[in-house]
């Protein structure tokens, strides 16, 4: 089977900086001698940060082959799972001496201490694989559900198939102001024969066409400085055909004279939600803005207490928020509540405070409070050979570029071990021994290649109805079409 590297490009959901531009990572690429062993190194994870951290090891030595292991049968992790789908898919293109073996679950197929016999290094890049709770009574109500699942459910990611929304009612609210809040809002408001032309699934936007949601609320415990989302998505909500934005001018009093204080992306942002909520709008923008049948609004200085449940208790009637304000400067500010209380009433609410990682194998160190591997500049503690970047290496933060840039730096790290004579000499099997593991235990490996059938499969079925694909969701499907 021919092995596959991928490089990835940057898309119009992501800012990208070529790997050449990041002026703090030297190269390495002219330093490795043409005798030595062929380092084995496995990377566990095949979004952007496996993606990233192969590729950075595959251009700077010239004898390295990687293999990349992933839970599910396709590649491409958040940006396959986690992007909306109105944004265009990323590119890949292929070279040699890098191996993809999808439908391999690290942890239950075939462990961590395997891997690292079986390769010179083990580089642990699965992302952040679940969302953090609220922990407010109410939680557990039908009609409440993580804004990650909801992702999940629209982009086809197996597991979530069955979340079925109840999306009858006329509100939903959102808890948190982030990308992934403002990509959830952007779904539930666009017109259906805009999601037509995407790949979200068909089960997806057959529900989203019965939609009678007409107004999405984005509560935040803090103020318009502290938003978490960026400019370009603003800018698509504000801008979404047949919507209109809420902003409340009293949340702005006072911004414009500290708008020199910050930084210039964080005043770029202020600046439009400013004129957003301040100016009145051109004669063709208030025309749309009066057409619109659906809006979408902000609501700051609140924080969520409790979801209230409907009369016969079977789903949630709304929100109960407490109003706060605002100590601290900078970095340091957090909410603190007034004591005033308010209810928001909605028939549907999506969690979307962030993400968490998942611990991995016993053997792996996971700082549970942290929802991270400890680690310094990759290097996973106290545990020599085995590394991690991505979320699971740093938080949930930052966007594609960040991940980017901190990939490569592990990848960096791993390669001056390398040099150093800190990793196991000698030849390793590699995927060799991985594979007849993987037989004995009747777990089937997808290779690059199968996925290549697969897309071709999801390209042929999206041609029928005008849309890019229509992606495979059950993997039980996906093997029996490869012959599995």
């Amino acid at each position: 089977m021919a092995s596959r590297c991928w490089r990835w490009w940057g898309r119009s959901a992501w800012p990208w900086t070529p790997p050449l531009s990041v002026g703090s990572i030297p190269s390495f690429r002219h330093q490795f001698s043409t005798q030595e062993t062929t380092p084995q190194i496995c990377v566990v994870g095949s979004g952007p940060a496996g993606f990233y951290t192969a590729q950075h090891l595959l251009k700077q030595h010239p004898q390295a082959h990687v293999d990349i292991y992933e839970k599910q049968p396709v590649p491409f992790g958040l940006v396959r799972f986690g992007v909306a789908p109105d944004h265009p898919e990323v590119k890949t293109a292929h070279c040699g001496r890098c191996a993809f073996w999808g439908n391999v679950e690290v942890g239950r197929d075939v462990t961590v201490p395997e891997l690292r016999e079986a390769y010179h290094a083990v580089v642990l890049s699965y992302g952040a694989e679940d969302h953090r709770a609220l922990e407010i009574p109410g939680e557990e109500l039908p009609g409440v559900c993580s804004a990650r699942a909801f992702v999940g459910w629209y982009n086809g990611l197996p597991e979530n198939q069955e979340l079925k929304p109840d999306l009858s009612c006329d509100t939903a609210v959102i808890l948190g102001q982030g990308n992934v809040a403002l990509d959830v809002a952007r779904i539930l408001l666009t017109p259906p024969e805009h999601l037509e032309k995407t790949d979200i699934t068909k089960a997806a936007l057959d529900v989203l066409r019965q939609s009678r949601v007409k107004t999405v609320w984005l509560v935040g415990r803090r103020g318009p400085l502290q938003v978490a989302f960026t400019i370009k998505e603003l800018r698509e909500m504000i801008q979404l055909p047949g919507t209109r934005p809420i902003l409340d001018p009293v949340d702005f009093l006072g911004l414009q004279d500290r708008l020199k204080e910050v930084p210039r992306p964080r005043k770029r942002l202020t600046e439009l939600l400013l004129r957003t909520a301040m100016e009145k709008p051109g004669p063709e923008e208030a025309a749309r803005r009066a057409s619109a049948s659906r809006a979408w609004g902000l609501r700051f200085f609140r924080s969520p207490q409790q979801v209230l449940p409907s009369p016969d208790g079977q789903g949630a009637a709304g929100v109960r928020l407490a109003v706060t304000r605002l100590e601290g400067v900078g970095e340091a500010t957090r909410a603190v509540p007034t004591g005033a209380m308010e209810d928001l009433p909605c028939g549907l609410v999506l969690s979307s405070i962030g993400y968490k990682s998942r611990p991995i194998d016993p053997s792996v160190p996971f700082d549970s409070k942290l929802g991270v591997i400890p680690n310094v500049e990759g290097r996973v503690t106290d545990v020599p050979g085995l590394y991690c970047s991505g979320w699971v290496k740093r938080g949930p933060t930052g966007v594609i570029a960040t991940t980017m840039t901190d990939s490569f730096l592990t990848g960096q790290m791993l390669l001056q071990d390398l040099k150093a004579g800190l990793l196991p000499s000698g030849p390793r099997p590699g995927s060799a021994a991985i594979q007849a593991l993987l037989s004995s235990r009747g777990v089937q490996p997808v290779s690059f290649s199968d996925w290549e059938k697969l897309d071709a499969e999801e390209v042929a079925r999206g041609q029928g109805t005008g849309r890019p694909r229509e992606k495979l969701v059950d993997p039980q499907e996906m093997l029996h079409l490869l012959g599995h």
